[in-house]
């Protein structure tokens, strides 16, 4: 097995609403804001090449919204999805499955794509299966007010609508060569991939942990449909895998791909230390 970080560019979303609770002269000394309370925030995804299986999670939020909608996030950088995946040799064509964690626009955005006449849509991945989960899909595509706006319908329906796309089953080892992990409270049934990889576990967090600095439990995002259950979601991870032998890669954090935990004198969980992946 191989992994490669997949960069597919920067975005800016409001600083108070990414770190929740937590003050502003609190958070600001992790990731300074600029005047309009807006911080830098990563949008990367993780390729596993697996035999002849070549899986993509999450692909960013990609190019075919309108400039009014990207101008509501600041896209910067010089990242991009395809030139990342061509930095390892690789297009979109080459991809056998596309695994999304969840359905908000910065995580599937870039699965579907324009047709050549911009006339309406099609798989921006013509050769993968898509996975998403069934109740999370019944959740994205009749969604609650709080999160409509994240649940963009030219995102989401028309993988279905292609036939390429398929449900993860229970822990999903059997149709995956990972595992999979529910969590509630960001959203319903959100999967983060368990991989094993040179001895270790590499858990993807999704927006479960979106950077180094939500490990402490009071650091999570106004976002969370649920924030009692990302709590609770923080500590059934803690209690299973809060060892330095587990890897957190992060796929907000603007500086740091990767992250192991240690204990506390008080018993509780932190970052022990931050590195690329390549250092896995």
């Amino acid at each position: 097995m191989e992994l490669y970080t997949i960069h597919t560019g920067n975005f800016k979303l409001d600083g108070g609403a990414m770190f929740g609770v937590v003050p502003k002269s609190l958070w600001y000394k992790l990731n300074p804001c600029d005047d309009n309370n807006m911080c830098t925030w990563a949008m990367r995804c993780l390729l596993v090449q697996e035999g002849k299986r070549l899986i993509l999670i999450d692909n960013g939020i990609g190019d075919k919204q309108d400039d009014k909608f990207f101008n509501h996030y600041y896209l910067h950088g010089d990242d991009s999805l395809d030139k990342s995946l061509a930095k390892h040799g690789f297009t979109k064509d080459d991809i056998t499955d596309v695994f999304l964690t969840h359905l908000h626009f910065d995580h599937c955005g870039g699965s579907i794509k324009w047709n050549k006449d911009r006339t309406g849509y099609e798989p921006a991945f013509k050769n993968a299966t898509y996975w998403s989960t069934p109740a999370h899909w019944e959740w994205a595509t009749n969604p609650n007010p709080r999160e409509k706006a994240s649940f963009l319908k030219e995102n989401i329906l028309p993988i279905k609508e292609s036939g390429q796309l398929k449900m993860v089953e229970g822990d999903g080892s059997i149709q995956l060569p990972f595992s999979v992990l529910y969590t509630l409270g960001h959203t319903e049934s959100m999967m983060h991939p368990v991989i094993k990889y040179k001895g270790r576990s590499i858990i993807y967090c999704a927006d479960l942990f979106p950077s180094r600095w939500h490990i402490a439990m009071p650091y999570i995002m106004a976002y969370d449909v649920r924030p009692l259950e990302s709590m609770k979601d923080k500590e059934k991870l803690f209690a299973q895998y809060g060892s330095d032998s587990t890897v957190l890669f992060f796929e907000h954090d603007p500086g740091a791909e990767c992250g192991t935990l240690q204990k506390t004198d008080r018993g509780g969980i932190a970052l022990k230390e931050v590195f690329p992946l390549s250092e896995v």
